[in-house]
């Protein structure tokens, strides 16, 4: 084991024990107190699994986890523990996963518009992969911090933008120029950087990507850089529910590597996978702290409800004691959208959902079919890992909800396995490559040696 990830850093569960229960448990602790804050139950077994699954379905690729996305402390101990590098927007986040010891040659400095001083910190701690995409980056990194490997930053979506002064990475045509400033400015450069997004993650426009990239390289070979990495960057989906598989999706990008950058070129690829990672491990638990029902002879209303949501030291209006007969149900909704399976038992109401009394900006969601609800009911949705740690918008600037990280022991055992410590028994391995009644199934590759080292991936 590397020492990022000890037991301590979250519960262990049995197999069998489900995020409901967990969840459950944690709002009955909570009917026993005065105060009922939001808070996330985080299955670290299912990011464990999609590590697994990434590095299968993409060997030649190695990931590098966007911390923006999520930089709750158990995600970050945990990737660090598998061997993941870091994507870091800032100073903070670099300070943040450093702070846990990963080394600096796991750290990617992404942003394409950086602070001098962020620059000049990344020097000092040792940061040497970065990005640009014009020539004030360029000199900002000349000037701050000479050791530098850069990557140049180009914009491979030939789709329209509504917004294309927000569109980072340079045009195939400004390319050359930007190579020839970093020579004469001694900015060593070391390979492309593009990132499509999840709208661009089709085969034909992942071809075009990898090609344009392969042209950019061939480009600064000729003017003397040394180019060998490629960031193939992010997007990739964090749920089943969309219009392309994980799967189908890796096998697009490993064609276009194989006819571009074929295995045995020497050129490493890295990937920014964010929402991939942490969207489905992450559930959000919210209690109800106020109604309002609209009158239905209201201009435009047809009876809906208004609810609130939020943690205690937020402005709310006077509360029950907890665990009344009104209070302490749990309704799940997997995201804020519209139910297409009402209830029988408990008929739908169409509902909005608001943050906190006094913050009516906070407009989470309308048009939702919702049970009625009672002050003090819990809401849990689902798949909310990815930009919902480190945003306070759905509840109205209040304290950030606590996390409770969970980890099944089998997916410990795995994680063990990976990392290449022997099973203790022939039953301990033999129950890794077995379906658990958990919901928590190990990936194929564990039954097998990993292929990936854990450590220093650059």
């Amino acid at each position: 084991m590397n020492g990022y990830l000890t037991e301590s850093n979250f519960m262990m569960v049995e197999e069998g024990f489900t995020t409901r229960d967990l969840l459950e448990n944690l709002l009955g602790e909570l009917c026993q107190e005065s105060e009922q804050q939001a808070f996330f139950v985080a299955d670290l077994g299912d990011i464990v699994k999609k590590h697994l699954r990434f590095l299968k379905a993409l060997p030649r690729v190695k990931p590098y986890f966007p911390v923006k996305c999520n930089g709750s402390e158990g995600v970050i101990r945990l990737l660090a523990e598998l061997g993941a590098g870091f994507a870091c927007a800032n100073k903070a986040e670099i300070t943040r996963v450093q702070g846990i010891g990963v080394p600096a040659d796991r750290i990617f400095y992404s942003s394409p518009c950086k602070q001098v001083a962020h620059v000049r910190y990344a020097a000092k701690h040792g940061v040497q992969l970065m990005t640009f995409d014009n020539e004030v980056e360029l000199s900002k990194v000349a000037r701050s911090h000479p050791r530098a490997r850069m990557l140049l930053g180009i914009t491979a979506d030939s789709s329209p933008s509504a917004h294309p002064s927000m569109t980072f990475g340079t045009t195939l045509k400004s390319c050359r120029h930007l190579l020839e400033a970093a020579k004469e400015q001694a900015v060593e450069v070391v390979g492309i950087s593009f990132h499509l997004g999840s709208r661009g993650l089709e085969p034909q426009a992942l071809a075009q990507a990898v090609a344009a990239a392969q042209l950019v390289f061939d480009m600064g070979t000729e003017l003397g850089h040394q180019m060998h990495l490629l960031d193939i960057g992010g997007g990739f989906p964090g749920t089943e529910d969309t219009r392309a598989r994980f799967e189908e999706i890796a096998a697009g990008i490993n064609s276009a590597l194989d006819l571009y950058f074929p295995d045995g070129s020497g050129v490493e690829i890295i990937a920014r996978p964010g929402r991939y990672y942490v969207t489905s491990a992450f559930t959000l638990a919210v209690s109800i702290t106020a109604l309002e029902e609209v009158p239905m002879e209201q201009p435009g209303s047809d009876g809906k409800w208004d609810s609130w949501t939020g943690p205690p030291e937020c402005p709310s209006p006077p509360d029950p004691s907890p665990c009344s007969p009104s209070r302490g149900r749990v309704w799940q909704q997997e995201e804020p959208r519209v139910s297409s399976q009402p209830c029988p038992e408990h008929p739908s109401h169409n509902s909005s959902l608001r943050g906190p009394p006094g913050h009516t900006e906070d407009r989470i969601a309308d048009g939702l079919e919702l049970p009625e609800l009672h002050v003090g009911d819990w809401l849990l949705f689902g798949n909310m890992g990815a930009y919902a740690i480190t945003t306070s918008s759905l509840l109205g600037g209040c304290p950030q909800p606590q996390v409770t990280f969970a980890m099944s022991r089998m997916a410990w055992k795995a994680i063990q396995l990976f990392l290449g410590k022997p099973a203790q028994t022939e039953d301990d391995r033999e129950s890794l490559c077995t379906p658990l009644s958990c919901g928590w199934e190990m990936a194929e590759t564990l039954c097998v040696p990993p292929v990936f080292a854990p450590a220093g991936i650059i």
